[in-house]
């Protein structure tokens, strides 16, 4: 930690996620304060610049853009951290078993990994999420409703971004499956999962938390480019990627509609990366101390 707090990037990219996080998660607290709603729609007063009851303006619909933006951080900021979370646990687990086990087990497993990596990630995102769930025996409000699209979203990233950590665990699992603690537990008579679960992989922790956290980033963009494209989270739930949708027919009329979404996003995913090859260089021993 002393390490990572040397490093003023790293500084900044954490000042930076945590403002967006904490007015994120107390946007409800902030509405309540202004006395406003997210959605109540105010025709009279659409596209209205920034004033002292609306620092931001409004959008199309007469709505207050910066408690759009905060409701729309904590859909994009929530599906970020939850499929970056699922997706390195299941890369975890899989390097783990396939470095350990080894055999032909890691030889099926990284040629699944390979395959899943070969695969032109936008385009099936695109594919899947375009499923109408509703044809899949989900009841139509249940495939519409706002839980299902997060839910779906989670999934959709998490079954495509595994791969990567477990290529990292499974190269971390193989250089420390023959160090003299492994071999000493060997020797105690432990079981292979607990030698695997309680000695391999705390000290291969480091690269699943730098991938974890570069993961976020790229779950965010994914998130961002699917609800542009209107296959993502649907309006009237705010996202910082519909609501670039909703703003691009208005680009110059209101650019502020356009801007301010882009602009969180570029910070999230600017702020995640710097924090990440922070993480990378305070975790790694080999790294010149500065």
């Amino acid at each position: 930690m002393r390490r990572l707090f040397r490093d003023p990037a790293a500084l900044a990219a954490l000042l930076v996620l945590s403002v967006l996080s904490l007015t994120a998660v107390c946007a409800p607290l902030i509405e309540a304060a202004m006395g406003m709603d997210a959605d109540a729609v105010d025709l009279f007063n659409r596209l209205s610049p920034p004033s002292p009851a609306h620092p931001l303006g409004t959008d199309k619909l007469g709505r207050d853009l910066m408690l759009r933006l905060l409701e729309g951080g904590r859909v994009s900021l929530a599906v970020g951290l939850s499929a970056a979370l699922v997706a390195s646990a299941i890369g975890t687990l899989i390097g783990l078993a396939s470095g350990y086990v080894g055999g032909r087990l890691d030889a099926i497993l990284m040629r699944i990994a390979d395959g899943v990596i070969a695969l032109p990630l936008l385009p099936l995102l695109i594919v899947l999420a375009a499923i109408d769930l509703s044809k899949l025996g989900l009841p139509p409000d249940v495939a519409q409703s706002e839980t299902t699209s997060l839910v779906r979203l989670v999934i959709l990233v998490s079954l495509v971004g595994w791969p990567v950590t477990a290529r990292l665990v499974r190269a971390s699992t193989l250089s420390l499956r023959k160090r003299e603690f492994v071999e000493a537990a060997r020797t105690l008579g432990y079981t292979p999962w607990r030698i695997a679960l309680r000695h391999v992989l705390p000290n291969a922790m480091a690269p699943i938390l730098v991938a974890a956290t570069l993961s976020v980033g790229n779950v965010v963009l994914f998130e961002s480019v699917l609800s542009f494209l209107g296959l993502g989270i649907r309006p009237p739930t705010p996202s910082w990627g519909n609501m670039l949708t909703g703003a691009q027919e208005l680009i110059w009329e209101a650019p502020r509609l356009a801007i301010w979404p882009g602009l969180l996003i570029f910070a999230t995913v600017v702020s995640v990366n710097l924090l990440g090859d922070a993480l990378r260089d305070a975790l790694d021993p080999k790294t010149v101390r500065r």
